[in-house]
């Protein structure tokens, strides 16, 4: 895979340890979350080569649209030029290195250099510059001065990915089977499309990114972490992560995971009982999804619900919300997070942003428990002993579903064990 990550001057080449000395079957050493020459060779080998969800294509709708977003530590520019393409720009004049950009978003074709004047197209191309006898005779175009670009983008139902690496998996190949789950996000939109207009809020967490990565789709802590909201608020929604429950954990290769609640809801068979209500609280959303997609598709769809899924390395949907993971350091993980919105269905959308901030807003329970767990995880496994972490639950009663995907007990380290597997094959790749 050619990278050229010479030419962009993303980062040094890190060196990897041995990882045949600290990962085994059900172990993973604990310095592999702490050690910061770890974490420098995961920006190359991952971040800066891999896939990486940036943003979704309803943040910039119009022509000359932009928003801050970022790949790791790496600041981007998505952008929508005035033909409706969109572009990945790296934030950083290719002068003196200046930031072009300082607005979170807006709408704008040029961004200018406040240092020395020089301008660049919404499309990165250098347009103009300051005083231009003194470049006299060169080409600047030639020289490739104009901003640095992602170099491949891709968008899949809204969601915009980027990756550093110029040659590699398509996005529908490094998606997999977990792209159905994307889908089915979709669908529940009665015009098949989600919408990220809500806002983010930003959580910060001195901790590192797998931890939080692994938290995702790990079914075995909310009865424990959350059952002071569950109690509160009562929900039901512990028994979902409880002994008895029939929902599953799934490992979709290529690092995706999912926590898989459908067999629950099915169990339970109520339209809408996913979010904690019924059609008849919603009737202007439940009619314009049987007009969308019949009464019966209609009604399991809503039986359903969103799906519970990690998209690797930094992509999370839960249920009501967007997660996006950015690794500014080996102990230092934002996570920026907004709620779910869908086109067409202004009732249901308001419900989502109410209970978003009742969860993860700045007051909220859930991500505070969640928080709180990622910055004690991280100083516990600086202590010296045990130095192993065992991922070895339900290892006995894992199995193949009906698409070879690997799937165990909603409560069962099935995820955890996916993503090391992946981790490690990116990290030990040439």
């Amino acid at each position: 895979m050619n990278l050229a990550l010479h030419d962009t001057g993303l980062t040094a080449a890190a060196a990897v340890p041995d990882l045949g000395r600290l990962i085994r079957d059900d172990h993973v050493h604990g310095s592999l979350y702490s050690d910061a020459a770890v974490f420098q060779a995961e920006l190359e080998r991952i971040w800066y080569r891999t896939w990486v969800y940036v943003g979704h294509e309803s943040e910039v709708p119009n022509p000359d649209d932009f928003v801050l977003k970022s790949i790791g530590p790496q600041p981007v520019i998505m952008t929508r030029d005035r033909d409706r393409r969109i572009h990945l720009l790296q934030n950083r004049c290719p002068h003196r290195g200046n930031q072009v950009c300082m607005q979170a978003k807006g709408n704008a074709r040029t961004f200018t250099c406040p240092f020395h004047k020089w301008t660049f197209a919404n499309t990165g191309k250098l347009t103009a510059f300051a005083f231009p006898d003194g470049y006299e005779g060169q080409d600047m175009e030639a020289l490739g001065l104009g901003l640095g670009r992602v170099p491949r983008v891709a968008s899949y139902r809204g969601f915009v990915f980027g990756s550093f690496a110029t040659e590699g998996p398509s996005l529908i190949e490094y998606l997999g089977g977990a792209a159905q789950t994307l889908d089915r996000v979709c669908d529940m939109s009665p015009e098949g499309e989600v919408e990220l207009t809500a806002g983010f809020l930003q959580h910060r967490v001195k901790a590192n990114w797998k931890f939080v990565l692994e938290n995702e789709t790990d079914g075995y802590h909310p009865a424990f972490v959350h059952a002071s909201i569950f109690s509160a608020v009562q929900s039901g929604i512990g028994a979902l992560y409880g002994p008895r429950s029939t929902a599953l954990t799934r490992d979709f290769g290529n690092g995706h995971t999912e926590l898989d609640l459908r067999p629950e809801f099915r169990r339970l068979d109520k339209p809408m009982g996913w979010f904690g209500t019924s059609t008849d609280r919603l009737p202007d959303y439940a009619a314009k999804m049987e007009a969308a997609y019949g009464a019966e598709r209609a009604r399991q769809i809503m039986i359903d619900g969103v799906p519970h899924v990690m998209i690797f390395p930094n992509l999370f949907i839960a249920e009501i919300q967007v997660f996006v993971l950015q690794a500014r350091a080996v102990d230092d993980t934002v996570q920026h997070v907004t709620a779910l919105q869908f086109k067409g269905a202004p009732d249901l959308n308001r419900r989502l942003r109410q209970q978003t901030m009742g969860s993860v807003g700045p007051a909220g329970f859930l991500l505070a428990d969640d928080s709180e767990m990622y910055e004690r995880t991280h100083r516990g496994v600086q202590s010296l002993q045990p130095e192993w972490l065992y991922l070895g639950r339900g290892r006995h009663r894992e199995r193949r579903d009906e698409d070879g995907h690997m799937v165990a007990h909603a409560t069962d380290e099935v995820p955890s064990r996916g993503i090391w597997q992946h981790w490690r094959s990116l990290m030990e790749a040439a």
